[in-house]
């Protein structure tokens, strides 16, 4: 599988990683250290290419993400789930530590970011699930960002990311019955 758009990674062991699982360029950020030199490749490689923004399932993942969409407007997301991202024993989190078959599931899946502020999606639709409030909403939000490859998320995040990503309000009605049907079939 070759993927036209240039991969912005965190490190040189995600594009190792990377490159076994697909054929690709990859610009990495060097961490949390990402500096304007590296944004401005991001940014040139945005106009010439496109962008796939592809991080740690984790905090500084997160926030590396954050800062290259805020630099550099119209980048595609991909995401892995944090259980498929653990390493051995573990010992961190990581696109380096995911399966061959999970980076190239997360890079056919990957989500392009709207400029449309108002989404489809209301936060009584988010209560009314159990994804804000409910006892189990941590772990609703989890297994939901999970099944939509949006990542993991807070009840604020949940909201604007559902949006931001075009999700419809019939796949979450459907991905919903499904997480509450294994809820059911787990007791």
């Amino acid at each position: 599988m070759k993927i036209k758009e240039v991969i912005v990674v965190e490190g040189r062991d995600d594009t190792a990683r990377i490159r076994q699982a697909v054929e690709a360029d990859t610009i990495e950020t060097n961490g949390s250290a990402i500096d304007e030199d590296v944004l401005e490749r991001i940014a040139i490689a945005q106009q010439k290419r496109g962008v796939i923004i592809f991080t740690d399932p984790d905090f500084p993942g997160d926030r590396i993400r954050h800062i290259v969409s805020e630099y550099v407007p119209g980048c595609k997301h991909a995401f892995l789930p944090k259980e498929l991202a653990r390493a051995r024993r573990d010992k961190g989190v990581g696109v380096e530590h995911a399966g061959i078959e999970d980076i190239k599931q997360a890079l056919q899946g990957v989500y392009e970011l709207t400029d449309e502020e108002e989404g489809t999606i209301e936060k009584e639709e988010l209560i009314a699930y159990g994804l804000i409030g409910g006892p189990k909403a941590g772990q609703r939000r989890e297994k939901l960002g999970a099944a939509l490859r949006i990542g993991k998320t807070n009840g604020k995040q949940l909201l604007k990311r559902l949006n931001m990503f075009q999700i419809s309000k019939e796949q979450l009605k459907e991905t919903m019955n499904q997480i509450v049907q294994e809820e059911k079939d787990e007791k």
